[in-house]
């Protein structure tokens, strides 16, 4: 029976999980805490905690993760690097080098790319990230690239747009009235629905290894302000106040997304894995989830 064992069973991770458990694959994953272990086990998944800051363990009295990291036919990493790198590795590498694993996923961030004033980048652009957060990517990308080189796994790199979907969006942002339109001349993100994700993820998983990175992104990078307006639009809401963004009063991680403009090509995951995108542009998506379809 194939096997996904996923290091930080999230939000992508889960929608993932999901459609393979309709295939026959057996799912186990981590969480950070004893209630996200819970909840894994609620899916009907296996769970173990995963911190960071230690191997992981089991729930009560079991083992850790190890061994059933080392019968998994597939892993996938979307826990989050610290300041040294990726914890997977430091933790549980080597049982990823002893495993069954066929294939190792890393899913980061378009964030490694840095600031290109809204220039075109791709898979070929070297990494120049800006932000600590997205330096702690890049580390653990190069990290995981070091790792397949001295293990021979095969290890490929994701690097995901700002990630949407059911319970995660400009509407489900608008219903709650927690939606803001901070409006920077210029800027515009790229986006992906986490069907998306899923979709090349598995599409991955069948195909030859041609690279070792992969952007995962939609098709038109876009001004959030005008995202927010189609969603309203959606919804027969009002657009949100837009607000200036030397005006708006930003998180930290808000304002580091802000300083970093540029607009990501998808070509790759589309050329060299055949992945057809449910959602190629903001509007299907949001549409969709506006009428309930995902």
């Amino acid at each position: 029976m194939p096997t996904l064992f996923c290091f930080g069973l999230g939000y992508s991770a889960r929608h993932l999980a999901a459609k393979l458990e309709d295939e026959g694959w057996h799912i186990a994953g981590t969480a950070r805490s004893d209630d996200g272990v819970e909840r894994i086990h609620d899916l009907g998944y296996t769970g173990f905690i995963f911190d960071g800051l230690s191997p992981s363990k089991g729930a009560g009295p079991s083992q850790g993760a190890g061994p059933a990291v080392r019968r998994a036919s597939h892993v996938l990493i979307s826990a989050p690097p610290d300041a040294d790198g990726d914890p997977v590795l430091r933790h549980h590498g080597d049982d990823i080098a002893q495993s069954n694993a066929e294939w190792v996923g890393y899913l980061s961030t378009i964030g490694v790319y840095g600031d290109h004033g809204g220039g075109w980048v791709d898979e070929t652009t070297p990494a120049t990230p800006s932000s600590e957060r997205s330096r702690r990517r890049a580390l653990a990308e190069q990290q995981w690239l070091d790792f397949a080189k001295a293990s021979g796994k095969r290890v490929e790199i994701f690097r995901l747009a700002g990630i949407y979907g059911p319970g995660s969006s400009a509407i489900d942002g608008l219903k709650a009235g927690t939606t803001r339109s901070v409006v920077k001349k210029g800027q515009v993100f790229n986006r992906i629905h986490v069907e998306d994700i899923a979709r090349t993820l598995i599409a991955a998983f069948s195909r030859p290894h041609l690279h070792a990175i992969y952007n995962v992104t939609d098709d038109e990078p876009a001004p959030p302000q005008d995202v927010n307006a189609y969603a309203a639009q959606l919804l027969n809401l009002p657009p949100p106040n837009e607000i200036a963004y030397e005006e708006a009063q930003l998180s930290e991680m808000g304002r580091s997304f802000y300083s970093e403009n540029k607009r990501v090509h998808n070509d790759r995951i589309k050329n060299d894995l055949g992945v057809k995108l449910a959602f190629p542009t903001y509007r299907e998506g949001l549409a969709a989830i506006a009428k309930g379809a995902v």
